[in-house]
């Protein structure tokens, strides 16, 4: 069962004028002074009027204690911003203190929705989302250790990726060079440069995995097959560069339509 901490600010002890450590869960309160413990039923006339308030703000808080992913998090969240909507009704000491813990409970289920989402990245090994997600909790639980193995984790994970980056960095150029050479009739010489300098920039972009890398990505597997047909046809059985062009390019749309078609009708 948790425990809250409210401390009332027209609640004193009948004892010494102490302030009043609430626990709304056990329906008690100690003085932080001199430790003696009261009933609240005792204190507050009215303390039957919150005990559905109570007891809602007790299942919201058992709910965020054994959330082991977002959802559960969420669904804490909104039991406490339906319990604090109950709270408006209140507009005493004790009612302005229950809202009060509804706004703590929404604060800690938000804490514990990033938490709980950054730890699911984690095991799916999703490193880069994990990391944006455990770096908004810095200092929950153990959120710090998980992000500095996330980046452990992150590192290995771009060494890996160099050979990746490297090929897919190469395609674009590739394109560019032989429309350079076959078009605009560049000599072979001053294509290697440019082909080597635009495969080191490509590459490196996509080294990078943010949103150009996506975009240099999807150019590169959509040039990939017509590339490949084109080198095939023009330079392996010496067909002339419009129709290995041509070649390269419909039959590769064409089977995309086909497939569509396909598709639509099963």
């Amino acid at each position: 069962m948790a425990e809250l901490d409210a401390k009332p600010v027209s609640m004193r002890c009948k004892i010494c004028g102490g302030n009043l450590a609430n626990d709304y869960f056990a329906g008690a309160c100690r003085c932080e002074n001199c430790g003696n413990k009261w009933n609240l039923s005792d204190l507050v006339p009215n303390y039957k009027d919150y005990q559905k308030i109570i007891e809602k703000l007790n299942r919201a808080a058992e709910m965020l204690d054994n959330a082991d992913d977002p959802a559960k998090a969420g669904q804490a969240f909104l039991m406490y911003k339906s319990t604090a909507a109950a709270c408006m009704d209140h507009t005493d000491a004790v009612g302005a203190d229950l809202m009060r813990l509804c706004k703590e409970g929404q604060d800690k289920a938000v804490l514990v929705k990033h938490y709980t989402t950054g730890k699911s990245y984690l095991e799916k090994d999703n490193c880069r989302k994990a990391l944006a997600e455990l770096e908004k909790v810095k200092g929950f639980r153990d959120a710090d250790i998980l992000a500095e193995q996330c980046r452990e984790k992150a590192a290995i994970e771009k060494k890996k990726r160099i050979p990746y980056a490297v090929i897919i960095g190469m395609i674009i150029p590739a394109v560019a060079c032989i429309l350079l050479k076959e078009k605009a009739g560049l000599p072979i010489a001053a294509c290697i440069p440019i082909f080597l300098i635009l495969s080191a920039g490509f590459g490196f972009v996509v080294y990078l995995e943010n949103a150009w890398s996506v975009i240099v990505e999807i150019l590169a597997f959509l040039s990939a097959v017509p590339l490949i047909l084109f080198v095939i046809l023009a330079y392996g059985f010496h067909m002339s560069v419009a129709m290995s062009a041509w070649i390269a390019i419909g039959v590769p749309v064409g089977l995309l339509v086909l497939f569509a078609v396909l598709a639509e009708r099963k």
